[in-house]
Parts: C-alpha cells; sequence; structure tokens
C-alpha cells in the first residue's frame, strides 16, 4: 500500500513540475525566452521541449506507461541539467537556482520510477509500430 502511495507521490511530482512549466515555455514568457536564446535554440526548442514534457507528464501519469515517460522525462532532464552546468549557470535570472533544483528533483524521481518499473523493461523493448 505504501509503495503505491509513493509511486503515485513520485507520479505527480514529477508530472506538476513538468507541466508547470509549459505555461512558460507556451506563453513565450521572457525568462522562458531567455533559457532558449542563450542555449541558441530559441523557439524550436522552447516549443520543443515543451511538447516532450507534455507527453513524458502524460505517460508517467498513467501506470502502463509510467515506465517510457519516465525514460523520456530522464533524458529531457539530463538536457536540461546540462544546460545548466555548461550555458545557463545554476541559477538562470536570479531564481536561486530553483530550476535547476526543479530539474534534478524530476530527475532523481525518474530514475527512481524506472528501477522501480525494471521490470517492465523487456516488455518496452519488444514494443512494435
Amino acid at each position: 500500500m505504501y509503495k503505491k502511495i509513493f509511486i503515485w507521490v513520485l507520479r505527480l511530482i514529477v508530472a506538476i513540475i513538468l507541466l508547470q512549466t509549459l505555461y512558460f515555455k507556451f506563453t513565450a514568457a521572457p525568462e522562458s525566452v531567455y533559457i532558449f536564446q542563450t542555449l541558441g535554440i530559441e523557439t524550436y526548442g522552447r516549443i520543443g521541449s515543451g511538447i516532450v514534457e507534455l507527453i513524458a507528464s502524460i505517460l508517467i501519469l498513467l501506470p502502463r506507461t509510467t515506465l517510457l515517460g519516465a525514460i523520456i522525462g530522464l533524458g529531457t532532464m539530463t538536457g536540461a541539467i546540462l544546460a545548466h552546468l555548461t550555458k545557463l549557470g545554476v541559477e538562470v535570472n536570479n531564481d536561486g537556482g530553483a530550476l535547476f533544483a526543479m530539474a534534478l528533483i524530476v530527475f532523481f524521481s525518474c530514475v527512481i520510477l524506472i528501477f522501480i518499473n525494471r521490470d517492465k523493461i523487456p516488455t518496452l523493448l519488444k514494443f512494435k509500430l
């Protein structure tokens, strides 16, 4: 019982963090535009990453597809963390490192979700379109 609650809490944490950033990405909020301009991928990178994060959020919330969503989320957050460590810095526009911290929370939550669902990896590898 506690394991199921823990898994749902992790799913919700990841989904809430990813979904709340979509507003900033899809409305071209100045903070989001600044980040993607600094990375040299403004507009396409901002919208593209928003779409990927939306898909990951939906997949994570569905128990049958949590593993796939967590893998996508892990990949996306790996890119975000690397961007912070190489070009953006831990603190962006005096945010006190909040965006970096959220990326780390999502990253480690996805790692845990992947670990918990590791028994489903063979099934995922057999998936055919």
